[in-house]
């Protein structure tokens, strides 16, 4: 069983030029936790001058209970963020470094080595909190300065024991100039070569490929994904990444479980209209063929949908 979870609030929001209430983050996600989204990335502790889109994530944070939080994903760079965040009310947190030294030092400020040996600490906190925390590795495959990312590079970082206290580890297409063999391979070679612990895969659809490179991580042993509503997203500090691959893409091709027409419809309609709200184009090709008035197909919507 393969789990979703949308990061529409947190990669999703980085490059939009418009910013989004506080009030409509937390009604988005509990629409998005109603429809049965297994789980919900909320924000960034990144600072409010260089992510100003996600200033606010603290706020959202203290608008949601408990049970809401059990569900949530808050991005971390520091020891200091999750305890910020845990402050708040978080209990899950995703630690996030790059292979590259060149694009931690523009992501978060600080070489590699920097950030893997601060996360002895970041675990600590989130324990403290009792709660969970993933190492997300970024520029997994390609960094948008140094280029291609040598398998090993990644390897090194999933064995070293810094890292040891992370349940899970996200494999990060940042700047999705992936192709399916190269995450077969990756997301293989970390299954059988590092600590046992759940894969979760990060996908980018910059080159189209973003379900395809989604589904061979699967099939290689990843059993979380992660996708955006309509494909939004990209990284303000890579240049060239742009929107995630797509929430609703995702869903229709995977078919979890919990998913049933009545589901999916729903979660269309709050992406077309929360794109709409961001003046944001639609990319999920998923959302524009549910416009179909074809209604005997039962996953079609047979209603106009705003795809921008």
């Amino acid at each position: 069983m393969t789990d979703l979870r949308d990061v529409t609030l947190r990669d999703g929001l980085q490059l939009t030029g418009k910013p989004l209430p506080t009030a409509r983050k937390v009604a988005v996600v509990r629409e998005l936790l109603a429809a049965g989204v297994p789980s919900v990335e909320i924000g960034s502790m990144a600072r409010p001058d260089l992510v100003p889109p996600l200033a606010d994530t603290l706020d959202v944070i203290r608008a949601l209970d408990p049970d809401e939080l059990a569900r949530c994903w808050v991005w971390v760079a520091t020891p200091r963020h999750v305890e910020r965040a845990a402050e708040a009310g978080a209990v899950n947190f995703q630690y996030c470094l790059s292979v590259s030294d060149a694009h931690n030092r523009a992501n978060i400020g600080r070489s590699t080595e920097d950030s893997l040996a601060a996360m002895p600490r970041a675990v600590a906190a989130a324990s403290a909190a009792g709660g969970r925390i993933q190492l997300c590795i970024a520029t997994s495959f390609t960094c948008p300065f140094e280029g291609a990312v040598p398998e090993e590079r990644v390897l090194a970082i999933a064995r070293d024991p810094r890292a040891e206290g992370a349940g899970d580890i996200v494999l990060c297409d940042t700047l999705g100039q992936a192709v399916p063999a190269q995450v077969t391979s990756l997301v293989a070679r970390v299954a059988a070569e590092t600590p046992p612990r759940r894969i979760v895969y990060h996908g980018h659809d910059t080159w189209g490929l973003g379900v395809a490179n989604t589904l061979a991580a699967i099939a290689a042993g990843a059993s979380e994904v992660d996708g955006a509503l309509g494909g939004l997203g990209g990284c303000p500090f890579a240049p060239g990444a742009s929107g995630n691959a797509s929430t609703e893409d995702l869903l229709f091709a995977l078919r979890p479980s919990w998913l049933t027409p009545t589901a999916f419809a729903r979660i269309v309609r709050l992406s077309g209209a929360l794109l709409d709200e961001l003046g944001e184009p639609n990319r999920s090709r998923a959302a524009q063929g549910a416009r179909t008035s074809a209604t005997a197909f039962p996953w079609a919507l047979g209603e106009e949908v705003s795809c921008r």
